[in-house]
């Protein structure tokens, strides 16, 4: 089975039932509903608008990917159907990465064409605001999103191949994105250095930094960031590289 060949079927399991339409109309709905809200309601002294304000539903939308990309690997061990696919490829390294870049590439696409969406929409909310991508940390904001879309799909898929449980894979992702990352600061002395190392922090980075937030402290956590914006989206795809290994490593090694 080719390359193409693979990656097309890897592309019809993952339409050929109706959660992942779901799950894209619904960022969809979540990252451009949330972005034309806030829009609307901003512009005052006290809540300034900026092109980082058509893009406040990034996080929610990113949760709704991440359940999306969990399913689409864990669904084939609920149902067994991953014991044909192993049949059908038998180099599981090659069918797993095949489906991590299906579904990576599926949701890279979505996040750039739901961010300009919201973007778009903020625009032709406050026609007369200044929402000009003039800078090229404005640029990353907005474009930034399906790059970070991709590989946080990558990761789902790596975390659902080593749990093989939907239940506990989206529980996983989940909790870590939003309660871990964002309560392991509150640890005394030693909360901040551990914060700035996690994973989505340096994600968040990579696409808020100078746009609105302090030099050096774009993670949203006033932390003092070890990279910069590029660097940071580097060590993202090097763990999301680095869990794709531990579950290739995994799916080699375990029976279907």
């Amino acid at each position: 089975m080719t390359a193409v060949t693979l990656l097309a079927v890897e592309r019809i399991k993952l339409f050929s039932t109706r959660s992942p339409w779901w799950c894209i109309g619904l960022a969809a709905a979540i990252m451009v509903g949330f972005g034309a809200l806030f829009t609307a309601l901003s512009g005052g002294a006290d809540f300034p608008l900026t092109v980082g304000t058509t893009q406040v539903g990034y996080g929610f939308a990113l949760n709704v990917i991440l359940v999306m990309s969990a399913i689409a690997i864990t669904t084939e061990y609920r149902t067994g159907t991953i014991r044909a696919t192993f049949m059908a490829v038998p180099n599981r390294t090659v069918a797993l990465l095949a489906k991590a870049g299906t579904v990576g590439l599926v949701s890279g696409l979505v996040g750039e064409v739901i961010a300009f969406a919201a973007y778009g929409v903020g625009r032709l909310i406050k026609p007369n605001a200044d929402l000009a991508l003039d800078a090229a940390a404005e640029w990353r904001y907005v474009s930034g999103v399906g790059l970070i879309f991709a590989l946080s799909a990558v990761i789902a898929i790596s975390v659902g191949a080593l749990v093989r449980h939907t239940a506990g894979a989206i529980a996983i992702l989940l909790v870590w994105i939003m309660l871990v990352e964002s309560l392991v600061g509150i640890i005394p002395r030693a909360g901040d250095d551990i914060q700035r190392w996690l994973p989505w922090v340096h994600a968040n980075h990579f696409l808020t930094e100078g746009n609105g937030e302090a030099a050096g402290e774009g993670s949203g956590f006033g932390l003092q960031m070890p990279f910069g914006p590029w660097g940071a989206l580097v060590y993202f795809a090097a763990f999301t590289a680095a869990m794709l290994g531990l579950a290739i490593a995994a799916v080699e090694r375990r029976d279907a």
